[in-house]
This record gives structure tokens, sequence and C-alpha cells, in this order.
């Protein structure tokens, strides 16, 4: 309780500083990357990079699927094992964005792109 009162506390500091903050909800690897447009796109990637979120209630391989862009194009998804509490605060209105915050020239598709999600408050 005593560690809640706290982030409370320092948000609302933080929060009478400024116009937002945002606090780190997750920090993933990017899912399938392989199947969509890292590869054509990766020269022009940098860290730091906005991604947006779309939430996908309706994709039949899982009911909690995130789509991840960047610039309009398709990257990939949320990890399945990770998606759950970002979907549940997406459809709950919640204001939630995403960034790059590492890219590595690895041949294992999961450790290309590592992306982070802020809650906005």
């Amino acid at each position: 309780m005593r560690f809640l009162l706290t982030i409370s506390l320092a948000c609302w500091l933080t929060a009478a500083q400024a116009d937002s903050v945002r606090l780190l909800v997750q920090s993933s690897p990017l899912a399938g990357s392989q199947y969509y447009a890292v590869g054509a796109q990766w020269a022009a990637l940098r860290v730091g990079d906005p991604l947006a979120l779309i939430r996908e209630p309706d994709n039949r391989h899982d009911r909690n699927a995130i789509r991840v862009e960047w610039r309009g194009h398709k990257l990939g998804y949320v990890p399945r094992a990770e998606n759950r509490a970002v979907a549940a605060a997406m459809d709950q209105g919640e204001r939630l964005v995403a960034r790059i915050s590492r890219l590595t020239e690895h041949p294992d598709p999961w450790r290309r792109v590592e992306f982070e999600v802020f809650v906005e408050l």
C-alpha cells in the first residue's frame, strides 16, 4: 500500500509540473516482425520512434491481439504472452502510447525490435 501511495504522490507531483505523465507499463520484443514490414523499413527505424497500437479484438488467432505499426506500416504484434493487460487497458479507454526502445541486428527476429508501452496520466 505504501508503494502505491508513493507512486500516486510522485505522479501527482509530476503532473502538477507537466501537462501529462507517462508511466511505463511494459517493455517487450516485437512478435511476428519477420512476417511484416520490419525488413523493408529497417534502415529508417530509430530508437524513440513512436509506434501505434491498434487493438484487434476480432483477430481469429488471439482475442487480445494488438497490432504494432510504425508510420502506417504493420511491424508485428504485442507478444501473446504479454498482451492481456495492454488489451484490457485499451478496452477500458486508457491512453496508451508506445515507442521503439531498442534495435539490434540479430538473426533471431524476437531480438531485433524491442518496444515500450506507456500509460499517459
